[in-house]
C-alpha cells in the first residue's frame, strides 16, 4: 500500500473549483490532474468542512458503494451567489440518509420510476416539447433558451409527476425557478422555501385525504397497504426533493448540451440526420458534461481503504464525476463528444444506493429534447458571440444562466 499523500488546502483551493473558461466544458485541469497523480489532495468545501478528492473512475465508484462512508452527516446547503445558505435536514431527505431508513424510502419510491412507468410518460412530455417549440417558433426575435424552454418543460414534468393541479403550475414554476437559481439573493431564496414548503403540503394534505393516480397518491396508498405510512413531513420534504433533482438537474442539461452541441457541428450533423441516435446521445452528453459540479460528499464512519488510500474515520471525502466520466481507462477519448458511444456505465446519476431514483425520467425527457429540438429547429444557432456566455461555476449544478439563439424563418 502507498503512502497516503494529502495536498494541503493551498495546493486547490476551494471546491467547487472553477473550470477553464476556453475549456467551459471540460472538468477543471486541477482534477484532471490529480486522477493521473498518486495519492490525493484535500481541499475546502463550502460547507465549512476540508475534504480529499476522489477523481478516478474506478475509485469514485469504490468510494459510492462503501458502507463505511456516509451521507447523514453531509451538510445540507444551498449554494448562492457569494455563500452558501444553510438548510437543516428534513426526515424524507433521500440524499442525506443512509441504512433502513434510507431503504425504506427508496423501496416505497422505485415503483414509481420503473422503465414501463416512465416510458407511459413520453407521449406526455413529447407533447410538452413540441408546444413549446411551438410558441418559440412563433416568435421572430431571439429567444433564451433557458429561460422559455429548458426550465419550463422539467418543471412541468414534475407538477405532472406530482399531480399538481393545472391551476397552480404557473405559480408553482415562478417559485421553483427562485429556488433552483444562483442569482437569487438569500432573502428570495428563503421566501420562494417558504412558499414551496407551504404550497407542497397544502398539496400533501389534499393527497393524504383523498389519494389521486399520481406519484404522491399512490405513493401513501402504498406506505399505508405496506403498514409504512408516511408523516406529513416526510411526504412534504420527499416531493421537494423530487422537485429540485429533477427540475435543476434535467434544466441545466438542456441548455449546457445544446450550447456544447452548437459547438460540435458534425456530431450535431449526425444527429439532426438520425433522431433515434438521441438515444445514445444523451448519455454521451451526460458523460462529457457531467454538470453534478459539486461533487458528491461522504464522511467515513470508521478507516477504510480507497484504491491504495487509506481513509480514517471522521474525515470528508468527495467524489468528482466529471474527472471521473472522463477517465480514459474507461472511457477511450473520453474528452471528446461522440454520440454513438455506449457511455451507459458513466457517473452522471451517481452510482451505488443513492444513484438517482429519477434516471429514467430525464433520459425520456433529454431524448425527446434532443429529437424533438433540433429536428424542428435545423438552423438553431446562437445569437450572441461564445464567449458572451455565462457558466454557472458557483453552482451545485453547472450549467448556463442563459441561452440567446435564433433561427431561419423557414424552421418549422
Amino acid at each position: 500500500m502507498s503512502e497516503t499523500k494529502v495536498g494541503t488546502r493551498s495546493e486547490l483551493g476551494s471546491f467547487p473549483t472553477e473550470r477553464d473558461p476556453r475549456c467551459p466544458f471540460d472538468p477543471p485541469t486541477e482534477y484532471v490532474e490529480l486522477r493521473a497523480q498518486e495519492g490525493t489532495a484535500s481541499l475546502a468545501c463550502p460547507v465549512g468542512v476540508d475534504a480529499r478528492v476522489v477523481s478516478r473512475y474506478d475509485d469514485v465508484r469504490a468510494m459510492l458503494t462503501n458502507p463505511h462512508l456516509s451521507s447523514h452527516a453531509a451538510p445540507s446547503t444551498h449554494v448562492v451567489a457569494g455563500g452558501v445558505l444553510d438548510r437543516p435536514v428534513a426526515p424524507g431527505s433521500l440524499l442525506n440518509m443512509d441504512g433502513p431508513g434510507h431503504a425504506r424510502l427508496r423501496r416505497l419510491l422505485t415503483p414509481e420510476f420503473t422503465v414501463k412507468r416512465i416510458q407511459a410518460m413520453r407521449p406526455y412530455i413529447r407533447g410538452l416539447v413540441d408546444d413549446h417549440l411551438d410558441a418559440l417558433l412563433a416568435r421572430t426575435g431571439p429567444v433564451d433558451l433557458v429561460a422559455d424552454f429548458a426550465l419550463p418543460i422539467p418543471s412541468l414534468v414534475i407538477c405532472e409527476l406530482l399531480g399538481v393541479d393545472y391551476a397552480d403550475r404557473d405559480r408553482f414554476q415562478e417559485q421553483t425557478a427562485v429556488l433552483v437559481g444562483t442569482n437569487s439573493d438569500p432573502a428570495a431564496l428563503e421566501q420562494a422555501n417558504l412558499e414551496v414548503v407551504g404550497f407542497m403540503t397544502q398539496l400533501v394534505l389534499t393527497k393524504l385525504e383523498t389519494p389521486t393516480d399520481d406519484l404522491l397518491g399512490r405513493l401513501i396508498v402504498r406506505a399505508r397497504e405496506t403498514g409504512q405510512e408516511l408523516s406529513v413531513e416526510e411526504l412534504v420534504t420527499l416531493g421537494i426533493t423530487l422537485l429540485i433533482a429533477g427540475h435543476e438537474t434535467t434544466a441545466n442539461m438542456i441548455g449546457l448540451s445544446t450550447l456544447a452541441l452548437l459547438r460540435q457541428p458534425d456530431q450535431l450533423a449526425a444527429l439532426r440526420a438520425d433522431p433515434e441516435l438521441a438515444g445514445t446521445a444523451v448519455d454521451e452528453m451526460l458523460r462529457y458534461l457531467s454538470i453534478v459540479h459539486f461533487g458528491v460528499l461522504r464522511q467515513a464512519t470508521g478507516d477504510l481503504t480507497i484504491g491504495d488510500e487509506e481513509i480514517k474515520a471522521g474525515e470528508w471525502l468527495v467524489a468528482v464525476l466529471s474527472a471521473g466520466n472522463r477517465d480514459e481507462s474507461v472511457f477511450p477519448d473520453a474528452d471528446r463528444i461522440d454520440l454513438k458511444r455506449e457511455a451507459t456505465a458513466h457517473l452522471a446519476f451517481g452510482y451505488g444506493i443513492h444513484q438517482c431514483l429519477g434516471q429514467q425520467l430525464a433520459r425520456v425527457e433529454l431524448q425527446e429534447v434532443f429529437a424533438r429540438l433540433h429536428q424542428r429547429i435545423p438552423t438553431l444557432r446562437l445569437a450572441v458571440p461564445f464567449e458572451d456566455i455565462e457558466f454557472k461555476d458557483n453552482a451545485l449544478v453547472y450549467g448556463v444562466r442563459a441561452l440567446p439563439v435564433t433561427w431561419d424563418g423557414e424552421d418549422a
